[in-house]
Order: C-alpha cells, then structure tokens, then sequence
C-alpha cells in the first residue's frame, strides 16, 4: 500500500557524504559522481546508481499514477490494479515472476501512493537480465480474467479491514486527510473507500491499465552492481521497442485547494481506543510547489519542533509540564501537489485535549514571532543531514528516493542539492515557514478517543 512517508525530509544527499562536526553543520560537501540518466526513444526515463558494495542489484519501476489520478467514483483503482499486475501475461504465467524471484534468493514488492505506483525486486546481478525481461512484459502484456481478478478484490477488502476498518488510527487519519483536502484527489484514500472498491471489476483495471501503464509514463531505477554503459542496451532490448502511449498528458493537472478559510476538527471514537491522542495537519506546499528555500525550511521547522527528546514539543508536553506522553511533527515533502505538515501528542490520563492544544499553539506562536537559538538551528540541521547519509547504506532506499523524488515532479539535481539546501536555512526562514504555514485555517485537528459507551459498559463490568 501507500509508501508515502517522511523518508521525505531525508531525500537528501543520496550520493554525498558530508563532513560533520558534534557542534555545527560543517561546510564540506565531497560528492560522488551523479546516477547516470537517460531516456529511450519512446519516452521512459531510467536511473543507473551503481552501489558496488555487494554483488546485488534492485530494479524498481515507477509509474507516474496513483490514487490522485483515479476517476471519481472508483477510488482505490489504482491500488487494484498493483494487486492484480502479479497475475500474469501470455508469456508468463500467473505466478511464474515471483516463483522466479525467490528461487534466485531475491524479493520483491510493490506499492501504491496517491502520485505513483511502483514494482521492485532485488536479485543477484546476473539475474538482473531475466528480471527486466518480466517487467517489460506485464507493462503491457497482463492479463486479467474474472476468476482472478474477483478474488483479488476480496483480499483488498480484507486488507481494508485490516489496515483501515480495525485500526482506529488509521480511521482517524482518513477522516482528517479527507476533511483537510475539501476539493483536491488527496482527501480520497489510496487503498479506496470500501463502498467502491466493492465495485471494481476486471474492465475498470484494464481500462486504468491501458490509460496510464506506458514506458512515456514510467521511470525505471536500477541501483546496484551495475554501471550505465551496461545497463543502456539491456533496457533498450527489453523497453525501446514498446510504444508510447500518446493520450497521456506531459503534465498532470488535478483539481486544487481552496485558500483555507477555517480550521476543521475531527473527533472519532472507538471502543479499542486505549490511548486518547490528537493530530493536526496542516496544508502546506511541497518540495515540488513551494517557493525556493520553504520546503528546505519546513523539513527543518518539523525537526525542530517534533524529532526526538529535544525537540520543542516534546520538551514543552512531556518533560517540562508533563501534559503529555509523547509528541511530535512531521513533513512530507514528496508530492507532487500540495501536502502537509504534522503534529501530534498524547496526553496523560486526566489531561484535556485543550491543555495540549493550548502548549501546541504556544510552541508555534513563539517560532513565529521569535529568533530560532543558533544552536537549535545548527544541531536539526547536523541530525537532518547525518540520518541521510546514514540510510544511505541501504541499495533499496537510494532506489526509492529517486523514484518517488523524480515521479513527484523533482529533478536529480534537486535530490543530490538537498544539504545545501538545509545548510543555507536560516533562522528567519524558520520563523517565515511557521507564521505563513502554521495558521490554524489551514488546519484540520482529529481527536482519537474511546468511545464513552464502551467505557461506561466496561465500569459495569468492573
């Protein structure tokens, strides 16, 4: 399902390393050579990041298509159609690519966002060959009958109740995103509403597959043992020959917000509710819509805020009060179209919601109106960079940053240029990102409470 979290705010530094210091960002920057990138005749980008390390490599195909770009009324087709494209072609069987995949020893997923959709496995080297040969052939090549696809639409269902229908969480986010975007696709959630993924059958699939399922539509990611130079007639033996689709625009236009006028809330109770908690969401820009130096500035504004036992949140709610037993923020800054930032806490039994939102809207006040400390400013800023270059070490993370930077809009300029952009941040630029973006009209609030009958039910029994 939906992958779409603040691995964002780490996009960074993907092929850098910097040089830092226990005190201050140091302002030494050795970069490794860029990816290699190119793009075949028929329109499909491919991303070469060669990773030496082990003789392994992760091949991860990105279409630019997610839950925003469904038709109305058929929410969560594109999530469907992930499900079913392991349900295989003429050449390949159903479940022959993922038979091959864990006999080599290698694995393999899949994901839905509400901008993309993506496939990955990650084999031995050699086995890089075959692998490609089975993506190029379900890009257009599935096939769908109603005795798979039927019982797919079952286990989305269950998935549903899993995820969603038990997770009171889970619901309570839906009910926010849903209320804070009044017009936007994103309100709608990427794994459907229940009513209408009942209804998706095998001609909404195909139809959605033939639509946006193209090489023009797609970004291939192949990070490993490999280098360019071998990759390209690889990809263009198994991709070049594939026609574009010529319906699928060059830009995707969707419809967008209003200006906020009010805040929203949101209050949702459930009896499995052990732990009351609230969050608020605030619409804010993306990397890709905000103006330059805002999105850099909000990453820092959430880390500042809401990451780990220094943060401000958390020293206001659960250390100097204590209102609280944990609190923080967030920003996703991969979106194609405006997105939000988050905070959240969970008060101490006997503690109001209102005590809470009262020492939340205090923090935020003070960001506002007062200078950000310089050594506050320096150590999110030295965490921000560092956990970047840490994550690093994982091949399948360097792939999914590319793909889901470059799908949203973003360049590879503009994920290898990520420190700097962090390193130029300011105070002020702190102070401007929170007065403009953290106003409360821009802002839903959901409340996770149990529900007052079980509890009254419970105190019978007890």
């Amino acid at each position: 399902m939906s992958v779409k979290r603040s691995a964002a705010r780490l996009l960074a530094a993907l092929l850098s390393t910097s040089v830092l210091s226990a005190g201050a960002v140091a302002q030494t920057t050795v970069t490794s050579a860029p990816p290699a990138s190119f793009t075949l005749g028929n329109g499909m980008q491919v991303v070469v990041i060669p990773d030496h390390r082990t003789p392994v490599v992760t091949e991860m195909i990105w279409y630019k298509v997610g839950s925003a770009d469904e038709t109305p009324g058929k929410s969560g087709l594109a999530h469907f159609l992930e499900h079913l494209m392991f349900k295989g072609t003429s050449k390949h069987p159903v479940g022959e690519f993922s038979q091959t995949v864990l006999r080599v020893g290698g694995n393999e997923n899949a994901s839905t966002s509400v901008d993309y959709t993506n496939y990955y496995q990650r084999v031995p080297k050699e086995q890089l060959p075959t692998m490609m040969e089975f993506e190029a052939d379900r890009m257009t090549g599935l096939i769908l009958k109603d005795e798979n696809v039927l019982p797919e639409r079952d286990v989305v269902l269950e998935e549903y109740n899993m995820r969603v229908a038990n997770n009171p969480e889970a619901r309570l986010n839906e009910q926010i995103m849903a209320a804070l975007y009044l017009n936007h696709p994103y309100g709608r959630p990427v794994i459907g509403w229940h009513q209408e993924i009942e209804k998706l059958d095998r001609e909404d699939a195909l139809a959605f597959y033939r639509r946006f399922y193209a090489p023009n539509n797609a970004i291939l990611v192949i990070a490993g043992d490999v280098e360019a130079a071998d990759i390209r007639p690889l990809v263009e033996r198994n991709f070049g020959s594939i026609p574009a689709q010529p319906a699928i625009p060059a830009r995707r236009i969707r419809p967008q917000e209003p200006e906020p006028a009010a805040p929203r809330t949101v209050t949702l109770a459930d009896p499995r509710v052990e732990q009351p908690s609230l969050r608020r969401y605030y619409l804010a820009p993306s990397a890709t819509t905000a103006a330059a130096g805002e999105s850099a500035a909000l990453d820092v504004l959430a880390q500042l805020m809401g990451s780990g036992s220094n943060s401000y949140l958390y020293r206001a709610l659960v250390v100097d009060k204590p209102l609280a037993v944990s609190a923080s923020a967030s920003y996703s800054s991969i979106s194609l179209d405006p997105t939000q930032f988050a905070v959240s806490a969970a008060p101490k039994p006997g503690v109001s919601f209102t005590e809470v939102e009262q020492v939340i809207d205090g923090v935020i006040a003070d960001i506002a109106q007062n200078p950000i400390r310089a050594e506050d400013l320096e150590r999110v800023k030295t965490q921000l960079i560092a956990e970047a270059i840490y994550a690093q070490d994982n091949q399948a993370v360097l792939a999914r940053w590319y793909g889901g930077a470059l799908t949203t809009g973003l360049s590879i300029e503009d994920i290898r240029s990520w420190p700097d952009r962090i390193r130029a941040v300011t105070a002020e630029q702190v102070r401007a990102v929170a007065q403009k973006w953290l106003e409360k009209k821009r802002s839903v609030t959901g409340y996770l409470i149990k529900d007052p009958a079980a509890a009254k039910r419970e105190e019978k029994r007890s």
